[in-house]
């Protein structure tokens, strides 16, 4: 199956495609992050989101980054907490684009590497992206069967850089 996985990392996309290529699915990544502040980290996270995308030897597609995007859905949400209402805007405007994208290159399916997080909530995520985009939508949680475990082994292989916050500026203040 022709699968496009939005990637928010290349530490979560090494464990996520690798899942995927070894289930035997055709992966293209997608790198639609303008939740990520400041573009420096954005740069960075990029960065090595096309090194895993070199060593798993699958194309990395990356659309422009524009934060406002992001700013006009969840902008005004600063002070909910981690893991709330704000994660939760910010998991459907970046599963919206995933899905427009698999729809217009006409993927078979497309998924997210944000359930391989131990901090995201793979049940809320599946549930956003089976709301859009039902049987198009890959249910998984990579953070099963030692995912999280394997991304990190893949990283310190490759010698990749991790950040320490989701991405999003506010999820950076919490973190500080």
């Amino acid at each position: 199956m022709r699968v496009v996985l939005h990637v928010c990392c290349g530490v979560c996309a090494a464990g996520a495609a690798e899942r995927l290529i070894q289930e035997g699915h055709e992966v293209t990544g997608f790198f639609y992050n303008p939740n990520i502040h400041p573009f420096d980290e954005y740069e960075k996270r990029l960065e090595v989101a096309r090194v895993s995308a070199k060593e798993l030897a699958f194309p990395l597609e990356v659309p422009p980054y524009f934060p406002q995007e992001w700013f006009e859905v969840a902008g005004s949400l600063e002070i909910e907490p981690e893991g709330g209402a704000r994660c939760e805007v910010c998991f459907r405007l970046r599963l919206a684009k995933t899905l427009r994208f698999t729809q217009e290159g006409g993927y078979d399916a497309f998924t997210t590497t944000l359930t391989i997080a131990p901090q995201k909530q793979a049940v809320v995520i599946n549930r956003i992206g089976r709301e859009m985009g039902g049987d198009k939508f890959l249910v998984r949680d990579f953070k099963k069967k030692d995912g999280f475990r394997r991304a990190n082994e893949l990283a310190r292989k490759w010698g990749l850089y991790r950040q320490n916050y989701c991405g999003c500026l506010y999820s950076r203040r919490s973190e500080q």
